[in-house]
């Protein structure tokens, strides 16, 4: 959620010296529906530093020839409105970007990716649970175990990517306990890398268990398939709001609260599979969105000609 983590960073740095815990579930009254833990809060040492950097970035926004967003209107219109009253400078919502690529054109695939499919064209339609934790995060091994195990006791199949290095202190799966992928079987497939954009527009694919980082947030959306949002840093918390709150096309999964029960308890639920219906419509209207006369093919027609329009 891109257009609120501008002036979500300026009031995170308002908020870091003394946002205790108990005050962590307040809202934030500027930044609704976001909440104080949502805030992308930076640690520093130097919050005058802090706060050139962000002011630095809102001048540069502010005397740009425009600002090009990876969204799309339907999904973002009021914040759109709220940048484009602030800032003064056209904007040019013309995602998703991906949609835009010619899915016609072969994709090279390497032997991972013909294994990963061959095991997605076994399952059940919307039964598997894909989960993907980005390429920057860690977690601890225990956070790794609980995972682990609460995917196997949920007994829905599962579709892991677990890349060298998620795990803190280890290569890739040292830390899975001894005999746990071979008791798995079939029941999940544990890889190091995927193609996500086939991987999420599989039709055995039910469930993203996702980090929230905005391209996954948004090619999820585009494939209407709903989250379980499990939010690291950055701008993912807010974007993990906006899924649950606002979208209502996934449910919250804290790390605080993250222990192998509790994940067996929300993948068993059945409330994501609830939320199927609304995710297919959120597709369908990106979809629109992208068509000849949808708003993002507009706007991108409008970045041509704005582009034309300089003077060079």
């Amino acid at each position: 959620m891109k257009t609120n983590n501008r002036k979500a960073n300026s009031i995170a740095i308002q908020f870091f010296c003394f946002a205790q815990d108990s005050r962590l579930d307040e809202p934030v009254l500027e930044l609704p529906p976001l909440k104080v833990k949502d805030l992308p809060v930076m640690e520093t040492n130097e919050p005058e530093e802090l706060y050139r950097v962000v002011n630095s970035m809102v001048k540069g926004a502010k005397s740009s020839s425009g600002v090009i967003w990876n969204t799309f209107d339907d999904l973002e219109h009021m914040e759109l409105l709220d940048f484009s009253l602030e800032f003064q400078v056209p904007i040019f919502p013309i995602g998703p970007f991906h949609k835009h690529s010619d899915n016609s054109l072969p994709t090279i695939k390497n032997k991972e990716d013909h294994i990963t499919t061959n095991w997605l064209d076994k399952q059940d339609p919307q039964s598997v649970v894909y989960v993907s934790f980005g390429s920057l995060a860690d977690i601890e091994e225990k956070e790794f175990l609980d995972v682990a195990w609460g995917l196997r006791n949920s007994e829905r199949p599962f579709l892991w990517v677990i890349r060298p290095g998620l795990v803190r202190g280890a290569e890739w799966l040292e830390s899975l306990p001894c005999g746990f992928v071979e008791n798995i079987g079939d029941k999940g497939k544990i890889v190091k890398w995927v193609n996500q954009l086939e991987v999420l527009a599989h039709p055995a694919v039910g469930v993203f268990w996702t980090h929230c980082g905005w391209n996954s947030t948004l090619e999820s959306i585009s494939e209407g398939v709903p989250m379980i949002c499990t939010p690291c840093f950055t701008d993912q918390r807010v974007n993990a709001r906006y899924i649950v709150d606002v979208w209502k096309v996934g449910m919250m999964l804290e790390r605080s609260k993250m222990d192998r029960k509790e994940i067996e308890r929300v993948i068993r639920s059945g409330v994501i599979d609830g939320m199927r219906e609304r995710c297919l419509r959120w597709k369908e209207r990106a979809n629109i969105c992208l068509s000849q006369d949808g708003s993002s093919s507009k706007y991108l027609e409008k970045l041509v000609s704005h582009v034309l329009s300089f003077d060079y």
